[in-house]
């Protein structure tokens, strides 16, 4: 299973670019504590229904899977590893906390009293 839930402090404002194939990418950069140590992670996130309000500073909340993505630059090949996002918000939202919450549930293989996914 690829997923992947990270909690931390935006460093830096979020990008938005449009890609040749008219896809929308919105990129971050998170920063959180591992082992007391400061690591930032790569977070991208294509074509977003609805992008969160958020600043650098903002405490957030990302859902999502990591991906290493290869690509040519100045002629050699080179690799980035990456969060892509399926889900982020401030933390303390509470609309997206239950979506988040119904996504974390779902990944773990819970179910509703209809044996189906949780909505």
């Amino acid at each position: 299973m690829n997923f992947v839930i990270l909690s931390g402090r935006l460093s830096s404002e979020p990008t938005v670019r449009e890609l040749p194939s008219g896809s929308v990418l919105v990129s971050y950069e998170l920063t959180t504590r591992v082992e007391d140590a400061a690591v930032s992670v790569p977070l991208v996130w294509f074509d977003p229904a609805k992008r969160p309000v958020v600043v650098t500073g903002d405490e957030i909340r990302a859902i999502g899977s990591v991906r290493r993505r290869f690509y040519r630059a100045g002629g050699v090949t080179q690799s980035r590893t990456e969060v892509v996002v399926a889900s982020l918000a401030k933390v303390g939202d509470k609309r997206a906390a239950v979506v988040q919450a119904r996504m974390i549930a779902n990944a773990m293989g819970a179910s509703g009293p209809d044996g189906l996914p949780l909505p």
